[in-house]
């Protein structure tokens, strides 16, 4: 994936290295941590709403750091270069979104981007590494532990740049949701629908928003090259709710589902990479629910 040669964006705050606490909260990837038994513990706890911390504790099982849940290590210089390879991505996501804002007559109010190491303090309570990148709509800020995207491709088998760029495009989608008022919707417009039913519409929206910031990316910077888009469709199958039930349980319940099914994922940020049709969003709230 070309991106050397682009601007790094100034909304970011570097928290790496730094510690928090508190409590819990934002919307992000479902999936997280480090270990093969670490992620099937909290994939199992976020399939069964459960907090992960009361399983995990703040570092492990019972409570004691450095058991089980350790991230995946970065080297420094690791680290270093996906700050590098987030900050450009994410001006990109400034940029296209901007674009396409005063498309629809309406501005683009930048997000922030937090880069932080295992715990930090959020407007929805404390962000953990556990879970996965996160968008918290208190604060208007995605949040990502770099380690994440080893994980992505040591444990979820999703290697490639633009399969982390989708990570980050799906967040900032959350934020566009917002911004454009789908976030506000309420329950029981959707004919009924569950808040899990709500939950995914709004996840498989973000896909949809994610493949529409690669539709104008690639349009504008030409970044992809031959095979990465597959990395990208990849990555949102790998994470699809019955694909990481069965790792976990090894059976599904599609009622339980938050985030869509490794189909639904892939067909969503397919669509809107395709398209790139902003306002062809809404149908992630007018389809009936069986069609998505």
């Amino acid at each position: 994936m070309e991106y050397e040669d682009r601007e790094e964006s100034s909304n970011v705050e570097d928290r790496r290295g730094e510690s928090g606490g508190g409590g819990f909260g934002g919307r992000g990837l479902m999936i997280g941590g480090g270990g093969a038994i670490g992620i099937v513990v909290v994939i199992v706890c976020l399939i069964l709403g459960i907090d992960p911390r009361q399983v995990m504790g703040p570092g492990g099982p019972g409570g004691q750091p450095g058991q089980v849940m350790q991230d995946p290590q970065l080297s420094q210089e690791e680290s270093d270069q996906l700050a590098h390879f987030a900050k450009i991505i994410f001006h990109d996501t400034e940029v296209i979104w901007s674009e396409q804002f005063r498309k629809l007559g309406k501005e683009y109010i930048d997000p922030t981007l937090v880069l932080y190491s295992g715990v930090t303090q959020t407007a929805c309570g404390t962000g953990e590494a556990a879970v996965g990148p996160f968008y918290c709509p208190g604060d208007s800020k995605v949040y990502l532990d770099l380690s994440f995207f080893k994980l992505l491709q040591q444990k979820l088998n999703s290697p490639g740049e633009f399969a982390r760029a989708y990570v980050i495009a799906h967040e900032v989608g959350h934020h566009v949701q917002r911004l454009l008022g789908y976030s506000k919707q309420d329950n029981g417009i959707h004919r009924g629908d569950t808040a899990n039913e709500r939950s995914v519409r709004l996840e498989l929206q973000a896909d949809y928003f994610a493949g529409v910031w690669g539709h104008y990316g690639q349009e504008k910077y030409k970044f992809l090259h031959t095979g990465e888009l597959e990395s990208a469709l990849n990555a949102a199958q790998q994470i699809g709710d019955d694909r990481l039930q069965k790792q976990a349980r090894g059976y599904v319940v599609p009622e339980t589902f938050t985030h869509g099914s490794s189909a639904q994922r892939k067909k969503w940020f397919q669509a809107g990479f395709d398209t790139g049709d902003v306002p062809g969003a809404k149908k992630l709230f007018d389809l009936p629910y069986n069609q998505l």
